[in-house]
Parts: C-alpha cells; sequence; structure tokens
C-alpha cells in the first residue's frame, strides 16, 4: 500500500443515524430496496452496527466490499432502548437541535413509489401534493427521521406509472445544515477533496444548497445534468445571515438529545491521509493513536459534525474488523 493518498480515491462510504429498534428501522430501509451487508457487535459496548446499501445487480456499487462504496445507511443500535418507553431520537429538524437534516433516495417512478410506501403505513412529513414543490416527497422512517424522495425522472412522464421498481432506487444525497457555507465548502473540497456538483440558490427563501461529492469514474456533471442519477452525496444547506450570529450554532446529533451521528469518508492509506488532514490542521474528535480502536479517525468539520475515516479495505487488501 503506497504511503501517500490521493483524495481522488476517496469515497463518501456511509451515513451513521441512531435506532430505537433494529427490527423497525432494517424492515423499513429494506422496505425501500436496501439490503442488510455487513453487521458489525460490540456485545461488550452493548451495541450494534447494520450497514444498508444497495446491492441488486442494477445498483452501482453492486458486490463491491463495505468500504469500497458509495450511499450506505448505518444504523446504531445501542442495546435496550428498543424497550425502554422514554428512548427517543432526535431527528434533527425540531428547534433547538436542528442539524442533520434528512437521506435522500432516488426512485425510477416517484408517484408509484410514494404510493406504495403510503399503502404499507408508512407516514410522511410531506406528500408530493403537499405545498408548491411537488416534485419531492419526505416519508418518515421509524424513528421520524425525514427520507426525501426524488425522482430520476422527470415528473410529467411518471405520472400515469403504476409500478415501481425498488432495484432501481439509489441512495442519492444526506443534508446537513451548515453556518457558514464559504468554511463548510472550503473543507470539504480543499480537505477532504469533494468537488462541488450544483448549486441551488433561493434567493426568495433565503438559502442556497450546495451538492458535494467525489466525482469517481463518472465525473463532475456538466452544467445543466441532474444528479439524481449517483449515490453518496452530500447536500449542504446554508440559510443567509447565520454566519453573522457569533451565538448561531447547529447541534452536532451527538450531544443530547442523540440521533443521527457521523458521515464517514473511506480512503486508500488512513496512516497517510491523516497525516495530511494533521498537516492542514483539522479538529479532530479522535485521532488513529486515540482509544481502543486504532483503525478509525474523527475529524471536525466547521459545524462540529463528526466525519468517520476508515480505510478502503479493498485497496488495503485486508478487514478493518
Amino acid at each position: 500500500m503506497a504511503s501517500t493518498t490521493d483524495t481522488k480515491t476517496y469515497k463518501f462510504n456511509h451515513s451513521m443515524i441512531r435506532v430505537k429498534d433494529p427490527k423497525e428501522s432494517v424492515k423499513f430501509y429494506e422496505f425501500l430496496g436496501m439490503k442488510v451487508i455487513k453487521k458489525l457487535s460490540f456485545p461488550e459496548a452493548k451495541f450494534d452496527l447494520y450497514f444498508l446499501a444497495y446491492d441488486s445487480p442494477k445498483a452501482v456499487s453492486a458486490g463491491k466490499n463495505v468500504w469500497d462504496r458509495e450511499g450506505l445507511i448505518e444504523l446504531t443500535h445501542n442495546y435496550g432502548t428498543e424497550s425502554d418507553p422514554n428512548y427517543k431520537i432526535n431527528n434533527g429538524n425540531v428547534e433547538p437541535h436542528r442539524g442533520f437534516g434528512h437521506t435522500c433516495i432516488s426512485v425510477d417512478n416517484i408517484q408509484a413509489a410514494c404510493q406504495r410506501l403510503e399503502d404499507a403505513g408508512y407516514k410522511f412529513q410531506k406528500k408530493l401534493t403537499d405545498g408548491k414543490m411537488r416534485h419531492i416527497a419526505f416519508v418518515l422512517d421509524p424513528d421520524g427521521y425525514w427520507v426525501e424522495i426524488i425522482g430520476q425522472k422527470p415528473l410529467e412522464e411518471t405520472e400515469s406509472v403504476k409500478e415501481t421498481d425498488v432495484q432501481s432506487y439509489k441512495m442519492n444525497h444526506t443534508m446537513l445544515r451548515v453556518k457558514d457555507a464559504e468554511k463548510s465548502l472550503r473543507f470539504y473540497q480543499e480537505v477532504l477533496g469533494m468537488k462541488l456538483f450544483r448549486t441551488n440558490v433561493n434567493e426568495k427563501g433565503g438559502f442556497n444548497l450546495y451538492f458535494l461529492g467525489y466525482p469517481g469514474t463518472k465525473g463532475v456533471p456538466k452544467e445543466g445534468e441532474g444528479t439524481a442519477d449517483r449515490e453518496g452525496l452530500l447536500e449542504l444547506t446554508w440559510n443567509y445571515g447565520t454566519e453573522k450570529d457569533e451565538s448561531f450554532a447547529y447541534h452536532d446529533g451527538n450531544k443530547e438529545p442523540q440521533g443521527f451521528g457521523h458521515i464517514c469518508v473511506s480512503v486508500d492509506n488512513i496512516e497517510a491521509a491523516c497525516a495530511r488532514f494533521e498537516s492542514l490542521n483539522v479538529n479532530w474528535k479522535k485521532r488513529l493513536t486515540d482509544g481502543r480502536m486504532k483503525n478509525v479517525a474523527f475529524v471536525l468539520d466547521p459545524d462540529g459534525y463528526w466525519v468517520e475515516i476508515v480505510q478502503n479495505e479493498e485497496i488495503a487488501g485486508k478487514a478493518n474488523f
């Protein structure tokens, strides 16, 4: 393994959320077409991790090693929460604990996909027919996390289609709210090596959306080209003016009340990557040498969100856990 690191090989591997009842959560994400491709159990520390991904032959990362993929969702279950009537997740969308916003699944035929979810009894934060934005919906997972549903095709094209194929779905993006767009864009591009794929400016609404990702073999989308066919993007939401308010801060999901945990980037050489981060003066939550787990590190983004750094096993040729 080379002793250098190349950000072109990095992957936005997963987003971690804590869940109350893994059976219910796994059932929901499996209903969306995902599959548990790895489960890690830590009985001595009393928690389990479930890694879900799209893995059908049509999936972008089908059949790949868990750390050599993009667009995974990691569910963290702390033993006993499922039977605790007082245990409740912070979904990141309720004041004063806003921060993480949602994950997003892109689907083949959005009307049929939403109808299927409704028929299965899942509740919506926003149906397609609600509000002004008729091209997106938000379904709620068992803990009340928002899962955005977007279409891979234009809305009109799928209006009369009644079927939907979950094998064509993609875990498209994870949304985080950021205080200072300039600082966050600099961090994700210059430190983590992501590229800005597109920007949605909404002056009327007083916010901008920035979609970043690793170009991989597809490259950066051309101007006007959509990103619904991608997996593993990061959406940063910036509400105008927050950067000027010294007392303003988003909730990182790891302070009480907890919910969202982190996003994770897999790298070609974890020691070299961490040495590079050190040279760029990042803020650390956990260096490789800290604590018991010597195979993961956590850097902090400008808002204090945790970014896990793990070794891409495919490149290293050996297992992380």
